[in-house]
């Protein structure tokens, strides 16, 4: 069976912190090696253990960032947790030159921007089952203080908040991984599949 038409439109991917968005990227880039391609982003931030330049991001410097920004080279980019993020148009036109379907992590505030430029991609939001659920998983990462927790709680809020507004094409709640995963092969690889409902927020 042959994609649909727009199998090659960029797919953004976006989703509270902890939710599992880089298991789900790290399944699919497994399992189909030639056919997705992941726009890197750039952060002022410091790398984590195990992260590699120019695979999970460009590390710049502040300053090479503010740089960056003011020659435009930006689809998106914002501050979060007092560190900058960005996704530049060079990263997609990469991808796409291969002949690939780009898939882009982004947060509220970028999709935000991305909704005002001509990316034309399908928006994609993975929920958690409930806020009480991600905060056990953020906790259980071991590399949260109770302040960032916190912060990133308030963030996701802010973010379901956000995709309650319907600014998404598509909601999976990931209230199992491998099913998570299924549903979000199909839409990576074109096919329609029936959004979930979101959560509530007031546990």
């Amino acid at each position: 069976m042959s994609p649909r038409p727009d199998f090659l439109r960029p797919l953004v991917l976006s989703g509270p912190s902890g939710v599992g968005k880089s298991t789900l990227l790290q399944r699919l880039f497994a399992e189909f090696p030639d056919k997705f391609g992941f726009s890197v982003s750039h952060t002022t931030r410091n790398p984590r253990p195990g992260e590699v330049e120019g695979k999970q991001y460009h590390f710049v410097t502040p300053q090479k960032f503010k740089d960056l920004i003011q020659q435009s080279a930006f689809i998106e980019h914002a501050e979060f947790s007092g560190n900058f993020y960005g996704t530049s148009f060079e990263t997609v036109r990469q991808v796409q030159l291969l002949g690939r379907r780009c898939i882009l992590d982004i947060e509220a505030q970028g999709v935000r921007q991305i909704k005002n430029t001509e990316l034309n991609p399908v928006y994609l939001f993975i929920s958690p089952p409930s806020m009480s659920a991600l905060r056990s998983r953020l906790q259980q990462r071991g590399t949260e203080t109770e302040a960032s927790v916190q912060k990133r709680l308030a963030t996701a809020l802010n973010e379901i908040q956000y995709a309650k507004e319907n600014a998404h094409d598509l909601v999976i709640v990931n209230d199992d991984l491998d099913r998570t995963y299924e549903l979000f092969k199909r839409v990576a690889q074109g096919h329609e599949i029936p959004s979930d409902t979101l959560p509530p927020l007031d546990d």
